[in-house]
């Protein structure tokens, strides 16, 4: 069964790139953490040709699934050389949000984790003329308000300072696989800026909206976007189908202790699976609120944004409940990648450290929605154009 659930890849079998018809660009994919990043620029016809992270447990998971690869280099990006650094067209940074995230200290870019963009911003500068001529963030929306925006602004402003006309979007995961994952991308690129007039939407909502408009001293160059696709898989469609004496089930003492710690509405809801005479499911965090452990379950076919289980309570459980009965287990490393976006990952270590893996990741198909419509798009318009005038609002 456990081989049924981790679905290894056999050690010989070596992982092989997508072959797009069109080479679109190559990339350099900083704070890489697992490649979901490289996965879905590959499924949208890009070539990552170097990756780096500081996190050996991520590495031990990247290496896993696309083998042992020249081009990772562990390590602190404020110590990577230039001689390291290959010539690309796009380079990503999904840098940490420990310090941005609502769940975090909110010590923003100031703090020592998420401060770690700076890094990759001194670096860009460090590449003179070899700078790529595109480049895409990838954080927390919380990225958006961190210090009352100021963050976020002078985030712009270094990217304006290095010749970046930048665009700011928001996509939720959940318009792709059935898990609440929304993430704030910006995107630049080296070329002057266009008039900024965004209307809120989906993907640049009112708060975001407003802060393009009453910031005219960052150097926009906002694009349209297509609409985003409509939510398809629910989250019954990617669970493992385990028989109820399978070990990942929970004793029935620690199931009802997990029903026990939910509130009263909480617990109706659950009593009404329970008696409906269907399987159903729902998704429960534990968060402690007024200083006790709480279960909060949702239930509306979409898993909860997959975290990083420190200490435990970031790890997703599932309830399965109806027919007069409940089953309650942890989510499985492999419905974990499912919720990613990436469904064969090849999974190689313990769920633990998978679950860290995934729960620090981007999402595979937005990064290829993104690709496809946005960044493609850029590339071939440089292609016509190699050598745009730069942004000049400030000086490089």
């Amino acid at each position: 069964m456990l081989q049924t659930l981790f679905q290894k890849k056999p050690i010989q079998e070596e992982y092989v790139a997508p072959h797009p018809r069109r080479l679109v660009g190559t990339a350099a994919e900083f704070f890489a953490g697992i490649g979901l990043m490289r996965l879905g620029l590959e499924q949208a016809g890009w070539q990552v040709v170097f990756a780096n992270d500081i996190d050996t447990h991520k590495e031990e998971i990247y290496q896993g699934h696309f083998g042992q690869e020249d081009h990772f280099v562990r390590g602190d990006i404020h110590s990577l050389t230039l001689e390291e650094i290959p010539t690309v067209t796009l380079a990503t940074a999904s840098f940490p949000c420990t310090d941005l995230s609502l769940a975090g200290d909110r010590a923003g870019l100031a703090g020592a984790r998420s401060g770690a963009l700076w890094g990759f911003t001194d670096l860009l500068k460090s590449l003179g003329t070899r700078r790529p001529p595109l480049v895409l963030l990838e954080n927390v929306t919380g990225f958006l308000t961190s210090q009352d925006g100021k963050d976020f602004h002078q985030a712009l402003q270094r990217l304006n300072s290095l010749g970046y006309a930048v665009d700011a979007f928001i996509v939720d995961a959940a318009r792709f696989v059935p898990q609440s994952r929304q993430r704030l991308f910006v995107a630049g690129r080296q070329g002057p800026a266009t008039p900024a007039s965004a209307p809120a939407s989906e993907l640049r909502p009112p708060a975001l909206a407003r802060f393009i408009e009453q910031h005219d001293d960052v150097c926009w160059s906002l694009r349209p976007l297509p609409a985003l696709p409509a939510h398809g898989l629910s989250l019954g469609g990617i669970l493992d189908d385990l028989p109820p004496d399978d070990p990942h089930w929970w004793s029935n003492e620690r199931a009802q202790y997990l029903l026990n710690q939910m509130s009263p509405r909480h617990a109706a809801t659950a009593a009404a699976m329970i008696a409906a005479p269907r399987w159903s499911y729902g998704t429960v965090f534990r968060r402690m609120r007024n200083g006790a452990s709480m279960a909060e379950m949702r239930t509306d076919g979409v898993a909860g944004c997959l975290r990083t289980p420190k200490g435990g309570s970031g790890r997703q459980i599932l309830l399965k409940a109806g027919f007069g009965g409940f089953f309650v287990r942890l989510i499985t490393a492999r419905e974990a990648a499912r919720l990613m976006g990436a469904d064969d990952y090849a999974i190689t270590v313990p769920l633990n450290q998978a679950l860290f893996g995934f729960g620090d990741a981007v999402c595979v198909p937005v990064v290829t929605w993104i690709a496809e419509n946005y960044l493609n798009p850029l590339a071939q318009e440089l292609l016509q154009c190699p050598a745009p005038a730069s942004c000049s609002r400030f000086g490089r």
